[in-house]
């Protein structure tokens, strides 16, 4: 029998963070949904597998690559089957091979990374930007009230689209942050790494901070802040989770 969440959006949440799925993965399959149910016009009962063909198809229509296919397929998939509890079976062929793979570091590669930076303080920030799926940005704007840390969880305020969203606390790091806070003296208004100068650090600061390290830990590659998502992203799949 169909279920019908009251809140289609809360129900992909918790059903996603039920099975571990990171908080990238979240957010696209809550978008990719909100986006599909937009172009069926019906009221989310009335939705069904025509609906979800038409949707890929006219999708595939539009030139979009095989990989994004992918994605809304199987946000669609989550929906139908484990959201409303509907089994449908979608047979659409496309080619998932992305135009161009994104750089990514080995875990090899980010251990030494992070051994290469001597200065704890910026050592914490590269840990937490690689294993949070933060991006720079929303790092350094990061305030201490954000900050769940007997949870496990923070949120940031006005990210990628003016949207407020939750991201995990990495179980390794949370003890050394609690600690980087009261060892700073920091309060609830305070932004989490703040420079000698009292002042919030640069997108800039940071990318020195991971050119310095690549240099030291022998690393020759270009990398850039946001390598550490993809990096994160695909350590992920290769431990066996979704992203």
């Amino acid at each position: 029998m169909a279920y019908v969440p009251v809140n289609i959006d809360e129900a992909v949440r918790k059903e996603c963070l039920r099975r571990g799925y990171s908080i990238r993965t979240i957010e696209t399959y809550q978008d990719c949904i909100k986006r599909f149910i937009k172009f069926s016009g019906k009221s989310i009962d009335k939705i069904g597998k025509e609906d979800a063909l038409n949707f890929l198809y006219d999708l595939k229509e539009k030139g979009k690559s095989g990989n994004t296919l992918h994605v809304y397929h199987m946000a669609i998939r989550f929906l139908m089957e484990d959201i409303l509890r509907k089994g449908i079976k979608l047979n659409i062929k496309y080619s998932k091979r992305p135009e161009k793979l994104p750089l990514v570091l080995s875990k090899e590669e980010i251990k030494n990374l992070f051994n290469g930076i001597e200065n704890e303080k910026h050592r914490l920030m590269i840990q937490l930007l690689y294993a949070s799926g933060l991006r720079a940005s929303e790092l350094l704007n990061l305030k201490i009230k954000e900050l769940n840390l007997n949870e496990g969880y923070g949120f940031v305020r006005n990210g990628k689209g003016n949207k407020d969203r939750l991201f995990i606390i990495p179980l390794s790091l949370k003890q050394e942050i609690i600690n980087f806070i009261n060892n700073e003296k920091l309060n609830s208004e305070d932004y989490l790494f703040k420079s000698n100068r009292n002042e919030k650090y640069s997108i800039r600061s940071i990318q020195e901070i991971i050119k310095k390290s690549c240099r030291t830990a022998g690393i020759d590659k270009k990398i850039h802040p946001h390598t550490l998502r993809h990096s994160f992203s695909t350590h992920l799949i290769e431990n066996g989770s979704s992203v």
